[in-house]
Parts: C-alpha cells; sequence; structure tokens
C-alpha cells in the first residue's frame, strides 16, 4: 500500500519542478531590477539619447507652448459657481432675503421662479422656489454662509472651479494677432488708388473686423464669469421632509434603517457574485485541472501496480 501512495507523491513532486522550470524559462525573471530595465531604454541611464534626436535641429516654440509660458506667468482665471439646495421655514420669504443679498453684495438676480409642489400620501400643496443670482466672486464664501443660516437643513451643497486663464491668454493674443492685421489692411486700404483692389481690401477688412468683435465678446464673458459667481439656490418647503407620522409613530428611523440594510446588503451580494464570477470561480477550475489530472494518473497507477502485484499472488499460489 506504501508503494502506490509514494508513485503519486512523486508525481506531484515532479509536476512542481516542472512548473517552476517553464516558469524560469518563459516568465521574467524575478530578480530584474527597475534599474536594469530603464538602463536598457534609450533615453534614460545608460541608453542615452539616441543620436538622430541628439543631432535634430531645435524647433521654433508653437503658438500653444508660448501661450502656456505666458499663461503661467499671468495671475489665474477661475470661474467659481455653488449649487446648493437648503430646507426653510418660507421658501418665498428666503427667496426675497436672497435676492436683496445679492444686491447688498453688489450682484444681481439671473432668475427666481416660485411654485407649487405636492407632498405625502393626500398629496399637500406646498410652495417651493429656485433661484440664482450673481455675486463677485471675492465675496462668495459669505454669501453662502449667509444663505445657509437659518436654514432648517443643507441638503446638498456643490462648489465648482473652472480654470480659464490658458483660453484667455489664446484670446487676447488671436485679438492683437487680428488688431494687427486691421491695421494694416486700413494703411493698404489709404493707399490703394484702383477700385478693385479698395474693394478687395474692404471685404478683408470686413471680415477681420467682425472677428475682432467676436473676441472680444467672448473675452468680455470670461472677465464677466471670473469677476461673478453664479450661485443656484433650490428652496424647499420644512413641511415636504417631516417625516410620515401614523398613530404618533414616526416612520421615519425605521423606514431609513430597513431601506439602508437592503442597500448594504444588494453591494455586499453584488460584490460577492461579482468576486466568485471573475475570480473565485477561474482560480477554483485553474487549481481543479491539475489536480484532477494528478487524481487520474494516480489511479492508473496504482490500479497497473495492484494488477501486478495480484498477478504475482496469482503466480505464487499456483506454484504452492
Amino acid at each position: 500500500m506504501k508503494r502506490p501512495v509514494l508513485i503519486i507523491l512523486s508525481v506531484v513532486v515532479a509536476f512542481v519542478l516542472v512548473g517552476s522550470l517553464l516558469m524560469n524559462l518563459f516568465g521574467p525573471r524575478i530578480g530584474q531590477t527597475y534599474s536594469e530595465i530603464s538602463y536598457a531604454l534609450p533615453g534614460s541611464g545608460g541608453g542615452g539619447v539616441p543620436e538622430e534626436f541628439a543631432s535634430a535641429p531645435m524647433q521654433p516654440l508653437s503658438d500653444e507652448v508660448k501661450n502656456s509660458f505666458i499663461a503661467q506667468s499671468q495671475e489665474r482665471m477661475v470661474i467659481q459657481n455653488a449649487d446648493l439646495a437648503i430646507v426653510v421655514a418660507d421658501p418665498k420669504t428666503r427667496m426675497s432675503e436672497i435676492e436683496a443679498l445679492a444686491k447688498e453684495m453688489g450682484g444681481f438676480v439671473v432668475s427666481s421662479n416660485l411654485y407649487t409642489t405636492y407632498y405625502g400620501p393626500n398629496s399637500v400643496e406646498a410652495p417651493e422656489a429656485s433661484i440664482t443670482i450673481r455675486i463677485p466672486q471675492e465675496k462668495l464664501d459669505e454669501a453662502l454662509k449667509a444663505i445657509k443660516d437659518g436654514a432648517v437643513e443643507v441638503n446638498y451643497e456643490n462648489r465648482t472651479g473652472e480654470d480659464v486663464t490658458n483660453i484667455y491668454v489664446d484670446l487676447q493674443s488671436q485679438l492683437k494677432a487680428k488688431q494687427a492685421a486691421e491695421k494694416k489692411l486700413l494703411e493698404i486700404l489709404d493707399a490703394a488708388d484702383e477700385t478693385e483692389d479698395v474693394l478687395a481690401v474692404y471685404t478683408e477688412l470686413q471680415r477681420i473686423q467682425s472677428e475682432i468683435e467676436m473676441l472680444k465678446g467672448q473675452i468680455k464673458y470670461y472677465d464677466e464669469s471670473v469677476a461673478l459667481s453664479a450661485v443656484s439656490v433650490r428652496l424647499i418647503a420644512e413641511e415636504t421632509v417631516q417625516p410620515v407620522e401614523i398613530g404618533g409613530w414616526k416612520l421615519e428611523g425605521t423606514a431609513n434603517d430597513a431601506i439602508q440594510d437592503l442597500i448594504y446588503f444588494t453591494q455586499g451580494f453584488i460584490q460577492f457574485l461579482i468576486r466568485f464570477v471573475l475570480y473565485t470561480l477561474p482560480a477554483l477550475v485553474l487549481v481543479a485541472i491539475p489536480l484532477y489530472l494528478l487524481f487520474l494518473g494516480g489511479r492508473k497507477l496504482y490500479r497497473r501496480f495492484s494488477k501486478s502485484k495480484a498477478a504475482v499472488e496469482v503466480k505464487t499460489e499456483e506454484k504452492k
């Protein structure tokens, strides 16, 4: 009985040795360090810079690169906006207070809307409002604090910033180029004598001047967007967010806990399924294949050994 066990162990050891040998031959060398790899790459460490790049002449900087350098030296231009929703006792009164706040800070109201919403099982009416204001960017923090003061609850608050420095510098560069072309065309127009020349120059001048006005409009837009931040506020009536009460029992806590537990269970179950399908199941298959092959090989050897042993015993009995 000991001999089949030794045969099976020998097969397992041989399988491990062969697998390790194949990994060493065809896999990456574990001992190879990052410095050895990077040394062989061109342009890093000992590889040096290829001759075709070293001998290439320096190219002039493009307009984009020049504008990038100019933008780095210029004060950053960032458009900052905010969006929030607050729960208040009286949306209409609160909207009027925000309008007054915008004017007090040197801003203005972009839009305001007062409407009716419905809540509860009996579709009870309640007021709701939305308002968008623009205020000086340096007063944005102060304005947000004033808007949230006195609120029952802040449902959400989102503040965004967009750096438009590169765009602004590019527009200014285009404007300077167009203005230089306009000046040159005016000089040519003054010196032109032929009617056809005058018409051709005048047509081109009109096109350049139209593009100049468009560039000025875009620059003005960015100037105003950076100087004045937009704040959008949604005003929710307090009664619409009150918990449902049945017979003096508020269901808010129990319902919230149940829904939250369901969400956690769903997330955990989905994560388990994804991990099982993508990792656990393939790993089990990869492990099972060689083990099954070893089992088949061991069983075949064991059967062969058993047959030979039985044959020897039969011959021994016959001789007796």
